[in-house]
């Protein structure tokens, strides 16, 4: 993988290597987190995101049924995803991957009360079955 300069997290474009979470985050040890794959193509025009609408509602609704209240709305998102790609720079196609997931803040099986954060990161990648 090609790491990018920036990735999203929480509202904030973060530098690729200081894009951290903590060792007792929530989602680390019960694995309650969701996420989208989402592709973008390289055109004459730029970058155009396959079905942005639709990888992030789903994302929301992936979110809403784990009880996970993302405090970003959709529009939000899809707008995060743009100022990503465009603060990369990108040159040929991406992969993004929008993540949902419980931070540091409280241990055990309840989750209600962790911090839900919210990072999007976006990197450079071909084919995705392979080249060939």
């Amino acid at each position: 993988m090609n790491p990018s300069e920036f990735i999203w997290m929480d509202g904030k474009l973060v530098k690729w290597e200081d894009a951290k979470i903590h060792v007792l985050a929530h989602s680390l040890h019960y694995a309650n987190a969701v996420f989208e794959g989402t592709r973008a193509y390289m055109t004459d025009k730029g970058l155009a995101i396959f079905r942005l609408s639709d990888h992030t509602a789903r994302l929301l609704k992936s979110a809403k049924m784990t009880i996970l209240n993302v405090k970003y709305s959709q529009k939000e998102l899809e707008d995060a995803q743009v100022e990503l790609l465009r603060a990369n720079k990108f040159k040929s196609n991406v992969y993004l991957r929008p993540i949902v997931y419980l931070g540091y803040g409280v241990m055990g099986l309840t989750h209600t009360k962790a911090p839900v954060n919210t990072a999007i990161a976006a990197w450079e990648w071909g084919a995705y079955l392979g080249e060939e």
